[in-house]
């Protein structure tokens, strides 16, 4: 659908041409310039950009108008994420219109599906290996479904965030499908080996990313006879990015999701995408300049949409993904904040946050430019203890004990851990461990309530608030995933189906309770449920008026006069606001003299939107107490 002035409409196009245009072209020359195919691949981007643009629906082209006037809308306080599969959380498209009123209630403005592209049959990674990006799992619905949903959600001020796998699509993709027949044009698209010569030489400096269920990183093809490059599993074949063509089909995919009404693109498995010889093969120079290039696509043909960078990888390697050194300001707007989770997991086994706040003061700047993170507690994935030998050598322990302890208290077997977790995975030659596990067990509700143990019960549902709280604070998009809102424990049922019984995660991964839910909603029940539900409630409804939390103010990590106390402050032009989070299971305080000193106003907690008296003269915190000072 074109606008009534489509002179006027070309002009701006033009215009973000232009603006955007060394942003792209730059970073096609230095990937693709010495190809045989890069001009005619340059002249079809054009082209395809343009023809997106005038097929793109009017109001989508408002809102692109809109958020180029506000380009940080993302980074406002009224942001607040949910995540969830639609079959778990609704049944379908059409179930997901009925439950928006419960997303609206709580808060939420961005709304993430999880993998919604058409899957491969039977097992396909949880929906990562991709059939079809251009059509929905037909388990869920139709496209037209999704453009309801999508179009329900943009009514309601929210933000649709969908997945889109780039590193790789399932061998039953139509690009695969002819490559095994034979198709030398498409056999290009991946990285496709006549025997195991360079694959053996690759595989000397390769890790491993499911070494149980899915080792190494090649498959051999019996249709093909050849090998193929698969890192993930062997349904799922990596895309060849050195080939120019790739990069102008998975344009083209982007530009047709985003006129569907997709506000924010998931890219999943980026650090892959490129290949050198020598190397792990993750996070390499170009990967960045794919993603600066995708990224100013965007800018120009659906300025609206933003781009969230899955790349679970230390803080080192994870902030060029918000654009660093010469991508500052023109790459990913979000990436998730992984350490942030690790760190608060650890603190809380720990009862310490020393390691904490080394890690999150040292690693990551006070600030971001035309980006922020996504942060979270708990998500679709396992928890990986991302945390160096550096780190631990700083606050004077060993990288190697401290995963280990992590990983025998998340299980339950360290004594008095009150968690109940179940291992992903183990790296047989690290000792490294992946976990899986809900929030609401791994903080210790599951083994309280079989305890029946009131204060061990309080404790756990104190232990998820604080949990929310911090993310809510940090700054950033906080991310609540689908059941951790009304406490949702392990659910061990994935055992019993055989396309998931290898896969521990499906363990966090259950099917909505919405009885659950409606227990929870009871303004006068006192369940774990609705008290952990009316506590995050809250906690999000703080966040939206507190300006402070802005995610373009400056944050800073401080040093705690107590060890068990994380603090950060946000430098807002109207003041700072000073976070505080207790990580023990007891009482504990901070002077006030020193909370003042951080330029306070006065001690008003947003959170609680009370003033907080002086005991002694300190600030008190009970266990696992938060507090947001002004």
């Amino acid at each position: 659908m074109s606008m009534k002035k489509p002179a006027a409409d070309q002009t701006l196009f033009k215009l973000r041409l232009e603006r955007s245009r060394r942003d792209l072209f730059d970073m096609l020359e230095a990937l693709y310039g010495r190809h045989p195919n890069y001009t005619d691949v340059r002249a079809r981007l054009e082209t395809a950009m343009l023809k997106a643009w005038e097929d793109r629906p009017n109001d989508l082209k408002w809102l692109d108008m809109k958020r180029d006037l506000e380009p940080d809308w993302f980074q406002r306080p009224d942001m607040v994420g949910y995540v969830f599969y639609i079959d778990q959380f609704a049944g379908d498209l059409n179930g997901v219109l009925g439950k928006l009123d419960y997303l609206e209630e709580m808060g939420v403005t961005y709304v993430h599906l999880m993998p919604c592209l058409k899957p491969r049959p039977g097992d396909s990674d949880g929906g990562y290996s991709v059939m079809d990006y251009r059509e929905i799992n037909p388990k869920y619905g139709t496209m037209d479904d999704f453009e309801r949903v999508a179009a329900a959600l943009r009514a309601r001020g929210m933000s649709l965030c969908i997945d889109l796998v780039l590193n790789h699509t399932a061998r039953e993709h139509a690009w695969a499908e002819a490559a095994r027949k034979g198709d030398a044009d498409k056999q290009a698209y991946f990285h496709i080996f006549e025997d195991r010569t360079l694959p053996d030489q690759y595989e000397k400096t390769l890790t491993e990313v499911f070494p149980e269920h899915a080792p190494g990183s090649y498959t051999f093809d019996e249709t093909l006879q050849k090998w193929v490059w698969t890192t993930f599993n062997t349904h799922q074949w990596d895309l060849n990015w050195a080939n120019p063509q790739v990069f102008l089909e998975i344009a083209e995919v982007m530009l047709y999701l985003a006129n569907k009404g997709v506000d924010v693109l998931r890219l999943d498995a980026v650090a892959f995408m490129w290949k050198r010889m020598g190397t792990r093969c993750q996070s390499e120079p170009e990967v960045h300049m794919i993603l600066q290039a995708l990224r100013a696509v965007c800018r120009i043909a659906c300025p609206a949409v933003i781009h969230l960078e899955e790349a679970i990888v230390g803080p080192q390697e994870m902030l060029p993904y918000l654009g660093r050194g010469v991508h500052d300001g023109k790459e990913g707007n979000l990436a998730y904040h992984n350490s942030l989770m690790v760190q608060y997991w650890s603190a809380l086994a720990a009862r310490d946050t020393a390691l904490m706040t080394h890690v999150l003061k040292t690693h990551f700047p006070t600030v971001l430019r035309n980006a922020t993170y996504a942060t979270y507690i708990r998500c679709h994935d396992d928890i990986g203890w991302a945390i160096t030998d550096e780190d631990a050598a700083a606050i004077g322990a060993t990288g190697h004990g401290h995963r280990d302890f992590l990983r025998d208290f998340y299980t339950g077997n360290f004594p008095g851990s009150f968690a109940r977790g179940t291992l992903f995975g183990i790296n047989e030659d690290t000792g490294d461990s992946r976990m899986s596990g809900s929030f609401a067990s791994l903080a210790g509700l599951e083994t309280a309530l079989e305890a029946d143990d009131p204060v061990a019960i309080e404790r756990a549902i104190d232990r998820i608030l604080l949990g929310h709280a911090l993310i809510a604070a940090y700054g950033g998009i906080p991310l609540i995933y689908m059941g951790d809102e009304i406490a949702m424990l392990n659910d061990t049922r994935y055992t019993d189906e055989a396309e998931k019984a290898h896969d521990s995660r499906w363990i966090h991964r259950p099917v909505m309770d919405w009885d659950r839910v409606e227990a929870a909603q009871s303004s006068d029940a006192t369940t774990p449920e609705a008290l952990v539900y009316q506590g995050t409630k809250n906690i999000l409804a703080r966040r939206r008026v507190t300006p402070e939390l802005h995610a373009g103010h400056p944050t800073r990590i401080l040093d705690a006069p107590e060890p068990g106390i994380f603090a950060l402050i946000h430098d807002a032009p109207t003041g700072g606001l000073l976070c505080l989070f207790n990580f023990t299971e007891n009482w504990t305080s901070v002077p006030g003299e020193w909370a003042l000193d951080q330029g306070l106003r006065d001690l008003h907690d947003a959170l609680s939107d009370r003033a907080v008296s002086l005991s002694d003269g300190n600030v008190a915190l009970p266990p696992y107490g938060r507090v947001w000072l002004r």
